[in-house]
């Protein structure tokens, strides 16, 4: 169990991502905030809020912003039918994955609301729309290859020298999980990102 109460509700927050993957995120959130402080940071895909409270809390501790992007409607495998659906999740009044509402008690809950700013929508058609340079960037959105390389190519290019970009869901091995992760992981140390470390499906990378 975490001494830091964040870390600690972090961990019982609903979420896909194993606890050791995001205190990851955390020190390495923290590293790069004691480099350069003030930062805006970027996740892509947030789920129920527990990526973001592990990420919240190293943005507070080094005065950064988190925006947290995500349509909050579910990737393919968070469907009707399929392994990981939950049904309380799903909005009755359009049937749809709706974790929105949960997300933002998630945030509120942590008290990080002054730390992280929610954007609700596609990914392609906000980065059009925001150009902000990324001091750090945690790529956890769809799995599906024109999702995961829209996301990789539309948002990598804003990380600044020094920056970091961490990636979800990098399985070397296929029989442990979908390409695409692995596919933009391999691309990023090809266009000169260099790995710094690796927990679990978890990599980080600096931009030189």
């Amino acid at each position: 169990m975490s001494r830091d109460p964040l870390l600690a509700l972090a961990a019982t927050v609903r979420g896909f991502l194993p606890v050791d993957e995001g205190r990851a995120l955390t020190a390495h959130g923290r590293r790069r905030g004691r480099e350069h402080p003030g930062g805006t940071w970027l996740e892509i895909g947030a789920w129920c809020g527990r990526s973001t409270v592990f990420l919240g809390a190293a943005a507070r501790a080094s005065g950064s912003v988190l925006f947290s992007l995500d349509h909050h409607h579910g990737s393919e495998e968070q469907q009707a039918g399929w392994e990981h659906y939950e049904p309380d999740l799903v909005d009755p009044s359009d049937g749809r994955i709706n974790t929105l509402p949960t997300w933002q008690r998630t945030v509120a809950r942590a008290g990080l609301e002054d730390v992280v700013v929610g954007l609700v929508g596609p990914s392609a058609l906000v980065a059009a729309h925001l150009h902000e340079p990324l001091d750090l960037l945690f790529i956890d959105g769809g799995h599906a290859a024109d999702v995961a390389w829209a996301d990789y190519r539309n948002w990598t290019p804003r990380i600044v020298p020094g920056g970091r970009l961490l990636i979800h869901d990098v399985f070397p091995d296929p029989a442990d999980g979908g390409r695409p992760p692995y596919e933009i992981y391999r691309a990023a140390l090809a266009d000169g990102f260099t790995e710094v470390d690796a927990v679990g499906s978890l990599r980080v990378l600096r931009r030189s």
